[in-house]
């Protein structure tokens, strides 16, 4: 299995599932709406997280169609209740097979982000589709979250600081914080056709559902973190400030980007 920044089986998980939900789950869903998806469709939603997506593709396509759902820890889909056209695999998109020709749509969610042969996974991806079907990749730009408002200068400066030294952990795992600005052309060269791209973002304020995910994320990497310079101090009161209704930060603009396959 690969090695992800953010292990999937940590305590913190399920809380970055609910904040990642919360506030991503409807962008999300009028993405794969606008490429008609309906029923009898058989989809792939690779890296399903808590599996809100999965079940909301399984209630789409309905009984004539077929979901699975992909994770390289998907225990966390377990704990839910699984509708009966949806067929729950542990995979790794990095390493492991894909059937060609088999899917209607193509689902992923901030996974290639993290994934550090993401260019060589694309060309995988478009031929797991049925000629004419859809390939929806939807991922972060992590280098635009400016703060918008904050308590203090020193406030500003300490997200600043705690949230860089986050994106180089990510980047020391392969991942690829700027990864959002460039799957739009990286789709295109893969042969996709007819793209289509919107962005979401939104102001996350102190005690908000989204900014839990920095806490979250956060918490998860904390021993990671201090080993790589932050003290304890800087850690906590990051966290109080995550609880500062005076505190606002942009959201990660989630870009959501559709290519088809060409039909011929």
């Amino acid at each position: 299995m690969s090695h992800y920044v953010f292990d999937n089986s940590a305590e913190e998980t399920g809380s970055r599932f609910n904040a990642l939900e919360t506030t991503y789950d409807p962008a999300s869903r009028a993405a794969l709406a606008r490429t008609g998806v309906g029923a009898g469709w058989t989809c792939l939603e690779i890296g399903g997280g808590g599996g809100s997506l999965g079940r909301w593709l399984a209630e789409t396509v309905g009984p004539t169609g077929q979901v699975s759902v992909t994770d390289v820890e998907p225990q966390w889909m377990d704990s839910r209740e699984r509708p009966e056209n949806v067929q729950l695999l542990q995979h790794d998109i990095a390493h492991d097979s894909l059937p060609e020709h088999e899917f209607d749509l193509i689902h992923a969610r901030l996974v290639l982000v993290h994934v550090p042969e993401r260019r060589q996974v694309l060309p995988r991806l478009v031929q797991a589709l049925h000629p004419g079907g859809w390939l929806v990749l939807e991922e972060f730009d992590c280098g635009w979250i400016p703060v918008l408002t904050a308590p203090s200068s020193a406030a500003t400066d300490l997200f600043t600081r705690v949230h860089a030294g986050l994106m180089r952990l990510m980047e020391s795992s392969g991942g690829d914080p700027l990864w959002g600005r460039k799957v739009v052309q990286a789709m295109a060269d893969a042969g996709l056709e007819q793209m289509s791209t919107t962005v979401f973002a939104q102001a996350w304020s102190g005690q908000s559902a989204g900014i839990d995910l920095h806490r979250a994320n956060t918490e998860q990497l904390r021993d990671e973190l201090l080993a790589a310079g932050l003290s304890e101090q800087e850690l906590c009161a990051f966290w109080d400030l995550l609880q500062n209704p005076a505190f606002a930060v942009t959201s990660y603009p989630l870009l959501s980007a559709a290519g088809k396959r060409c039909a011929a």
